[in-house]
């Protein structure tokens, strides 16, 4: 009966949302689909974790990883004054608060990276305080405060509001990513940081290509069930064309490991990130489904180098772009002015003479 009841709400908000949408036909994803997702997984998560269950897994374990390694980014930045006042965006349940909590600014003021006060904002409310009456250790050090808003509209912030503006692998179900970096620019003050991590386009190549060939040997087409991700050489253009300075560009690949490639799947459904492209099948039959499962399990089973061997469980690969950008300020590195340079580049090189014979 709750299912049902759940089933018939998510389906009425849809209508409506849909309904008054004015999201362009060019868009990749669909906004309303996604909320509704991590809406009902971020219930679904608080009313476990309330049940008392000991064999709850931790869907955030993919998260917390880049997470920490972003904060670590965040900390190798040496700032006198630090970034007292910062904004993250796709804040999710709060993992960036905990980790900036978790130690003290060099100077001792502040979480790491000197920040005092954390605005997270994110487009799911649920998920925003899926963990809000969790106490977070070293909560003195950053206070916060929750926002529900839609990351692609206009953010509520006066220009030149923050010093410094944070979003963790939650950019990758943005359509309208210029408008937002623009927007990010905006809000930043002078000589603000906006850091960033976000998947990447070579994300999940096994979960994609086991369903592209299930599906043209079961149905003789194919439709988009991994969304398409900002390709890594796009992300420099996308923060230079925001108008930031010296910007910073490095990449990982993550690879997980799960017993077989239904848990995978399991696993992003869970974490929120199922499919939400708008031009996606509204179903997916069973017997596509069980051989994309067989293909993936065949083909990408994990391999033991020093026995030269594999078992059964399956590696699941996903592409992390790190990025800092600065907003303009008259302290920062300028380039000389053209046609100063003082000796040629051909000056400079040594020829050498090629002996043919």
């Amino acid at each position: 009966m709750l299912k049902q009841c759940f089933v018939r709400g998510c389906t009425r908000r849809y209508i409506q949302q849909r309904l008054f949408s004015d999201e362009s036909s060019n868009h990749a994803f669909d906004r309303a689909v996604k909320v509704l997702q991590r809406d009902g997984i971020a219930r679904a998560q608080r009313a476990w974790r309330e049940s008392g269950n000991d064999d709850i897994i931790d869907y955030d374990y993919f998260r917390l990883e880049i997470g920490k390694r972003l904060i670590d980014r965040l900390d190798d930045i040496k700032r006198e004054d630090g970034f007292p006042l910062a904004l993250e965006i796709g804040a999710g349940p709060g993992v960036l608060h905990r980790l900036i909590c978790s130690d003290d600014a060099i100077d001792g003021e502040g979480g790491i990276g000197g920040i005092r006060k954390l605005v997270q904002i994110d487009s799911s409310d649920l998920m925003l305080r899926r963990d809000e009456d969790i106490p977070v250790e070293g909560s003195e050090r950053c206070g916060t405060y929750r926002l529900n808003t839609d990351e692609e509209s206009k953010m509520p912030f006066p220009d030149g509001t923050f010093d410094l503006v944070i979003s963790s692998v939650s950019l990758h179900w943005v359509n309208e990513l210029p408008r937002l970096f623009d927007d990010v620019k905006r809000i930043l003050k002078p000589d603000g940081c906006f850091i960033f991590a976000m998947v990447g386009g070579t994300t999940l190549p096994e979960l994609r290509s086991s369903l592209v060939m299930a599906e043209m040997e079961r149905e003789g087409g194919v439709s988009p069930h991994v969304g398409p991700f900002v390709e890594l050489s796009d992300v420099g253009g996308l923060v230079s064309g925001a108008g930031f300075n010296l910007p910073t560009i490095d990449v990982d690949t993550v690879e997980i490991t799960y017993p077989n490639s239904m848990v995978l799947m399991e696993h992003l459904q869970r974490m929120g990130e199922s499919n939400a492209c708008i031009n996606r099948r509204p179903r997916t039959s069973i017997d596509t489904f069980l051989a994309s499962a067989c293909l993936y399990d065949e083909m990408f089973k994990l391999k033991d180098e020093e026995r030269l061997t594999t078992n059964e469980e399956v590696e699941a690969s996903v592409q992390v772009i790190y990025s800092i950008g600065w907003s303009p300020h008259e302290s920062q590195q300028q380039p000389d002015d053209r046609g100063t340079a003082q000796q040629k580049i051909g000056d400079m090189i040594e020829f050498t003479k090629v002996d043919e014979s």
